[in-house]
This record gives C-alpha cells, structure tokens and sequence, in this order.
C-alpha cells in the first residue's frame, strides 16, 4: 500500500460562529483518524487551528513542506476564507481537496452556525481565478459513505499525481529498430513533465548480468523463487540466465534512482544471453517495479500511473491488443510474449519459449479474469493523453504467452481510437476500476484523459458522490 500523507488545512470565516468551526475541525481530524488517514495538522499555527489569517500561510507552507505532504484538503468548517486557501494552495501545487460537513437545520430564530455550503461555492471561483485544479467532494456528513470513498479516490489521485512527477525510467538500449511505433522525444518529456530517462547500452546490462552470477546469492534465492512459482520447460541454463537478469535490471534500476525499466527484449540480448527477458521482467513486475517491452517509454510511464491509481494493491500487466475474439462480437486478445507477474495469472505459469522467437525466457499462463481498467499514456506533435476504459475477461482459445481475452462495449470504436492516434498496440491492464482516479489526476499532472467508451458522465457523476 502506497503511502500518503495529506496537508489538513480546516478553514473557517469570520461573521460566523468559531466555536462551531472548532468543533467540526475536531470532529474531521478524529474521522480522518478513524479511516487511518495520514495527515499533518495545522492544529499549532494559531490558537484555533484554523486557516483563515493571511499572515499564516508562510508557516502552514514551511510546515507542510518539512512534512512532505502529497495533497491538502480543505474542510470548510463554517464558511472558509477562500482567498487564504488560494495562497495556500497556489503557493504549495499540490493536489488538493475542497469539501465541508453538511450544514445543520437553521435555528427556530433562522439563526445559522455555519454557511458551509456557500464558502464551497465560494471557493471554487477563488481556485479558478487562480488557476488552481482541485478536487471536490460533495457536501455530506462525515459518517456518510461518500466520504470515505471520497477521500480514498483522492489519496488514490495525490499517488499518482506524487509519481508521475518523480518517474525515472532504465531505458537499457535503444528500440528496436522495426519499432518505430515505440519512439519516444526524450526531450520534451523532461520539459514537459519531468520525466527523466536513465539510457544505457546493452553491455552494461549483459556486464552486471556477469557480476549478479558471480556474486550468486540473489541469483540462487530467485533460482528457488522460480522453481516454487513456475512450471520450469526449459534448461537449467538458462533458468540461471533468466534469474541473472532479473538481479541484474533490479540493480541498475537502483543503481540510477529508477522506478521502471523499458529494455530492447530482441535481437541483440539474444546473441548475448541466449534468452529472451520476458520471465525476468515478469519477476520484476512481480516485485512492482514495472519493466515493459521493446523500449516502450510510454507504456512504463502508463505502468507506473496504473499501479499509483491502485495504491500499489494489485500488480498491472503490460499487453499488446492483438486480434479479435473469433466468436465474440466486441472481444479482443491481449497478449504479450510473457513478461506479467505471476500474481496476475489464473494458473501456474510455463517458463518457457515465447510465440515468435526461437530463444527461450518467456512465460505463458491466462491471466485472471473479471473487471479490468485499461490505460495508455501517448503523445506526439507536442500533445499528450491517456486513454482509459474498462473491460472484462472473457473466454476464449488458448493462446502462448501470457494472455487474456476481454470484451469491451464496442472493439470497432477502440480500434479507431488506437489506430488513429495517438496511441499504438500496447496498453497496461489492471484487475480494479481505477478510471475514475486516472480521470481526476489527469487535471493535475496536465494531460487529457481519452476515454474511449463515452462513459464520461458516469465517471463524473462517480467522482460526484451519486
């Protein structure tokens, strides 16, 4: 489970009641308390533990600085004080959550405590002038369940937004060259988002791949790894070989403060290790740390948004869209020669050879079925997206490597959504629903979210509390 903290930035106005702002700051920071939320509180700024004095947002600032916070919220737990929360929010750019407690019936005298309401209203006008992306929870009580999930989804979104702003990626060769679809400009990812690329040749890998056998502890614990959690059909060889590389990215990927790989799988690594890297790159999925196929910058920075979305509960799978279901009308293959961690599987993986290639290294197993997100980061000409639905497994023929056929609700417009761009034939996979949290990041990190099912109502509607 990935881990959050948030920035708890309670806000009350002046022409009403403080006391009943002080009670509900109270009552919000035990409720956060109660769902194990992570917070830091503003409780020492002032007497009331209240955001609403100009003059103290330089302290709130330095101190959720010191803390590392990855998002603020704001209970508005009167009114609020909307310009005070815009300083705030504009001076820390970082997600951040505008919600507040239901208002109470007015008084028999019409005397009202708490105009809560209305300060929200107030203060989405504020963020806008200041051009401030945030995300807001409906007006609700804090025992309603809306809440809750509220606050999870926006975790969910501070995780991936946290990630996508610290990627590095091992990109170990270049492409190969007949992947022309999996090119990538170097540059303006690192102008545009801070993505940053740690390039290095082939022999470097196939050198630390020396050093991991010579070395040979890591190499053995995964040899048992591999023996107790695979059906092992290929030479005990080249299982070494296998478990080697797999060390031996895993080294690299920490020797250059990497959180993802992207390797040329053929042809060259074949001519030096007689493998194929699929198994090893399954191995490392496995331990979620994603290594995608062909060089594919894009789909390892879609891997990592995928498994940040998911908080890190469940492993993703890197697939390409491949054929049509041969007797379902909107089912297609996702297929990938054999590099998804085991925990996606429905059955005992084969270590073995893949589809296309005469060298062995690859695993095959059908994964798991149920409901699946599906997800592609791309971009060119400058412009940058995610496409993003859902699907569900289904069955289907058998098929070598590691494979899943889904249904979607209509394959002829996904098929025209990759075919005409921006995106191309690979995609990640993971078994939970989180569109509606890639939905909701992508305002903050700035890319459009494409999905290609129109569905965008019913994720707004979601993110909406119905």
């Amino acid at each position: 489970m990935a881990a959050i903290k948030l920035g708890y930035a309670p806000t009350r106005r002046s022409i009403f009641s403080a006391p009943d702002a002080i009670k509900y700051r109270g009552l919000t920071a035990d409720r956060l308390r109660e769902l194990g939320i992570d917070f830091v509180d503003i409780d020492d700024i002032n007497e009331e533990g209240l955001l609403y004095d100009d003059n103290d947002v330089k302290k709130i600032v330095a101190k959720f600085r010191k803390e590392g916070v990855d998002g603020i919220i704001f209970p508005h737990c009167n009114f609020g004080t909307e310009y005070v929360c815009a300083r705030l929010a504009k001076e820390m750019n970082l997600p951040v959550m505008l919600w507040g407690p239901l208002d109470e019936r007015p008084e028999p005298s019409g005397v009202r405590l708490r105009d809560t309401q209305c300060g929200l209203f107030a203060t989405g006008k504020v963020f806008r002038r200041f051009r401030i992306p945030f995300t807001y929870v409906t007006n609700c009580r804090l025992n309603d369940p809306v809440f809750e999930r509220g606050m999870r989804d926006f975790m969910a979104v501070c995780n991936v937004v946290k990630t996508f702003r610290h990627i590095r990626i091992l990109q170990i060769s270049t492409r190969p060259f007949d992947f022309w679809s999996t090119m990538c400009n170097e540059g303006e990812l690192l102008e545009k988002f801070n993505i940053q690329l740690s390039p290095i040749p082939m022999t470097e890998l196939t050198e630390e791949v020396k050093a991991a056998k010579a070395e040979g502890t890591k190499v053995k614990e995964l040899l048992t790894y591999i023996h107790e959690n695979m059906e092992v059909k290929i030479k005990e060889n080249e299982v070494e070989n296998v478990a080697a590389l797999a060390v031996a990215m895993e080294s690299l990927i920490d020797k250059y403060g990497c959180n993802a790989g992207a390797i040329q799988c053929w042809n060259a690594l074949q001519t030096e290790l007689g493998i194929m890297p699929c198994a090893a790159n399954a191995i490392l999925n496995e331990k979620g740390i994603p290594v995608v196929c062909e060089t594919d910058i894009h789909g390892a920075v879609t891997a990592l948004m995928v498994e940040a979305a998911g908080m890190g509960e469940k492993r993703s799978f890197f697939a390409d869209w491949t054929i049509r279901h041969p007797d379902i009308e909107n089912g297609e293959l996702l297929q990938h020669c054999g590099p998804w961690p085991i925990s996606v599987a429905k059955e005992r993986p084969q270590l073995t050879y893949p589809l296309a290639f005469d060298h062995p290294g690859s695993l095959t197993a059908e994964a798991k079925h149920g409901d699946v997100t599906l997800c592609r980061f791309d971009g060119d000409n400058g412009e940058y997206s995610l496409l993003l639905g859902n699907a569900k497994g289904v069955d289907g023929p058998k098929g070598m490597g590691t494979y899943l056929w889904v249904e979607v609700d209509n394959i002829k417009r996904l098929e025209a959504k990759i075919v005409e761009g921006p995106y191309i034939h690979h995609c990640v996979g993971i078994h939970q629903n989180v569109v509606p949290v890639l939905y909701e990041a992508c305002k903050y990190i700035g890319i459009k979210p494409d999905l290609y099912d129109p569905i965008e109502e019913d994720v707004k509607a979601y993110l909406r509390g119905e």
